[in-house]
């Protein structure tokens, strides 16, 4: 049955890896896409919001090639849809904004034609399309999530996020592709690197689930990805090296950056020094940039009451503003 009012959905921004969990690791933030897929007569786009400035407004958009996925998964033909986005998330800064896209086309099409697809299967499907299950993992399940792919299917295991932990970002004023910051990787790694990074994504992981943040910091060190990816956002190595001494229990490069992570303990009176010193690096770079203080977000992609005397954008503008 197909709901002929449509849907809405809300989504949150992700951030993979969390240091040594290289495509493993997510953690979802309480940054968010919303979204509204309604069935129509001829399909249209309404794209609100700098973050999706510039995107197609045809078939050729990812939010609808990912909807007409789910109805041919469901042998279900709607082919011509209404959808209203609105995303807090920037474009390629390591956030999540495909993963946040994708993952709210999947689920709002599902709800559209009454749920036939399992939320397991929406993870397989959303992993296929983004490559690894970290980011997709986190924005559909929420908290954070420790996440393995053969290629096929997808299996998750989510951890609730420790109540203390705060999240700090420094947003870079440039962006950077995934594909690059893919590049920059080397083809084969040595078995001690190896090791070093099994050990401290699998030490990390308990430390999450168990609380203890004194062992974050240990814990978040990495040599598969960030050494190589240094060079691509200037500054990173001596964050991630000195934040814990300015008040981080851990920091890392969030996704594929440039974005830069900071984990923190609530309780810790540190953070105008912490921000100040992730600001003061990138400057001392050439580097402008933008902090936010984020949580990490506990829930995942998530229905909104379908208002139908509220518009769309006038549910986000609640949200955005409360």
């Amino acid at each position: 049955m197909i709901r002929r009012e449509g849907v809405r959905v809300k989504v949150p921004a992700s951030t993979a890896n969390l240091g040594p969990g290289f495509d493993t690791l997510g953690m979802a933030l309480n940054l968010y896409a919303w979204l509204e897929v309604k069935p129509a007569d001829a399909t249209v786009f309404h794209l609100y919001g700098d973050n999706l400035d510039g995107l197609p407004k045809d078939k050729s958009n990812l939010i609808y090639k990912v909807a007409q996925s789910v109805f041919t998964a469901a042998g279900i033909a709607v082919p011509e849809l209404e959808i209203s986005m609105y995303s807090d998330i920037p474009l390629t800064r390591g956030l999540g904004s495909s993963a946040s896209a994708i993952v709210g086309a999947l689920y709002a099409a599902n709800l559209l034609i009454g749920s036939p697809l399992t939320r397991e299967q929406l993870f397989d499907m959303a992993t296929a399309l983004e490559h690894h299950p970290d980011n997709v993992g986190a924005s559909l399940y929420g908290g954070i999530i420790t996440a393995v792919w053969d290629g096929v299917r997808a299996t998750a295991l989510r951890i609730e996020p420790p109540e203390e932990l705060d999240v700090l970002v420094a947003i870079p004023d440039f962006q950077l592709s995934t594909t690059a910051a893919r590049e920059a990787l080397p083809k084969q790694v040595s078995l001690g690197d190896a090791v070093y990074n099994v050990s401290r994504a699998s030490l990390l992981t308990g430390a999450l689930a168990s609380g203890r943040l004194d062992l974050v910091a240990e814990a978040m060190r990495d040599r598969l990805h960030q050494p190589y990816r240094a060079a691509l956002v200037p500054g990173m190595a001596r964050i991630l090296e000195e934040a814990p001494r300015h008040g981080a229990i851990g920091a890392a490069l969030s996704g594929a950056g440039p974005t830069i992570l900071a984990l923190t303990n609530r309780n810790n009176r540190q953070g105008e020094e912490l921000r100040n010193f992730l600001l003061e690096v990138l400057q001392s770079e050439g580097i402008s940039a933008t902090t936010l203080w984020l949580k990490p977000c506990t829930h995942g992609a998530a229905e909104i009451t379908m208002e139908q005397e509220r518009s769309f954008l006038d549910i986000v503008k609640g949200e955005v503003t409360a």
